[in-house]
């Protein structure tokens, strides 16, 4: 484990930076599959040692679970056991009444198989809509697996604190939660990184450099509008709206330019610190297919953002008029912008 390593448990240990796995997925431009999975090791190799997916990643457990194989095979045993593998358990909406504790052995036991693992390290959690069905239920079923070994520990993902409550007043012990969080998404700051940080729950953030729109590569460029064929963009585009517009946006971008040329680094480093110095902030996980942009990730380990950093940033960040609201809770208003572009049903029958 790396020395940027951080305890979400005593005795577990994950990497301040993590390989995303959604743009994986689909959806997020053409990759090659055996170049993706080779260049996991270097990930590795630079200290970036935690990688999150999820069952409804298609096909992402699997590359990992390739991966996991290739590093055992040419590493040995305690190379492969080093990494960590965060996924998630996201049953299909459309069954979340008649969905039960029963189902849930069986899309374990398959992330177990893709993943090439003998125990998944940290499932992390989310349920659509949790005034439907069983969804306290269903998470304290994974205990009983966390009893049988095949389950080290839990999270949670996308929820706000009233939706976490419940299942923390239900004595489940809750490691993390998966929120997006950003210097243009700070739904979590406030109330909510303080009850988790209360409860010993640490932030996993994703969309720190806002799918790649907190980047050199949209200075100085006039409004795209939203015709993306990735979805990734389409939905930080509609954050850059919540945020105060374009033009507010453009601001951001000169301000943390400034700042990166100061440190001698990129925009989006200086973006990605920026989430990982804010309060109980465990890792900022950072999405890539492949190592080409690896040289421009690792400086976020070690760049020491300061209160003149922090005072220029505020400049923009002072005016900025969203979002607002709970943690996701604009995602989850399925009648929405950002709720319309979601994919509610990309888990299947496990068994």
């Amino acid at each position: 484990m790396p020395a940027d390593g951080i305890e979400l448990r005593p005795g577990y240990s994950v990497s301040r930076i993590i390989k995303g796995g959604w743009q994986l997925a689909g959806g997020h431009g053409s990759f090659d599959r055996a170049e993706a999975v080779r260049d996991m090791a270097r990930f590795v190799d630079a200290g970036i040692t935690t990688f999150d997916c999820a069952d409804i990643y298609t096909g992402v457990e699997e590359m990992i679970g390739d991966f996991i194989a290739m590093l055992r095979s040419d590493r040995g045993a305690e190379a492969a056991d080093a990494v960590r593998v965060h996924t998630k358990l996201v049953p299909d909406f459309d069954r979340l009444d008649s969905f039960m504790a029963s189902d849930v052995e069986a899309i374990v036991d398959r992330s177990l198989k893709r993943l090439n693992l003998d125990r998944l390290h940290l499932v992390q959690f989310y349920w659509w809509d949790v005034e439907r069905g069983h969804p306290v239920e269903v998470l304290s079923s994974l205990t009983r697996l966390q009893e049988k070994g095949k389950i080290a520990y839990l999270g949670t993902t996308n929820w706000d604190t009233d939706m976490m409550a419940r299942f923390v007043d239900a004595d489940l012990d809750l490691v993390s939660a998966q929120v997006q969080y950003s210097l243009l998404d700070a739904r979590p700051e406030g109330r909510f990184s303080h009850w988790c940080q209360d409860h010993a729950i640490h932030l996993l953030c994703y969309g720190t450099i806002a799918g790649g729109f907190l980047t050199e590569a949209w200075r100085g460029k006039s409004d795209p509008g939203y015709a993306f064929e990735n979805r990734s963009l389409i939905k930080y585009r509609l954050i850059i709206d919540e945020f105060g517009g374009w033009d507010l946006f453009q601001d951001l971008l000169d301000v943390l330019h400034g700042i990166a040329e100061r440190h001698g680094v990129t925009i989006a480093a200086v973006a990605s610190r920026a989430v990982l110095d804010k309060p109980n902030v465990a890792s900022v996980i950072v999405g890539a297919r492949t190592a080409r942009h690896l040289d421009r990730t690792v400086p976020i380990f070690d760049l020491p953002l300061d209160d003149q950093d922090r005072a220029t940033l505020a400049t923009v960040l002072d005016r900025r008029a969203g979002p607002a609201g709970p943690v996701y809770g604009l995602e989850r208003d399925k009648t929405g912008p950002h709720g319309r572009i979601m994919k509610y049903n990309l888990n299947t029958d496990a068994a």
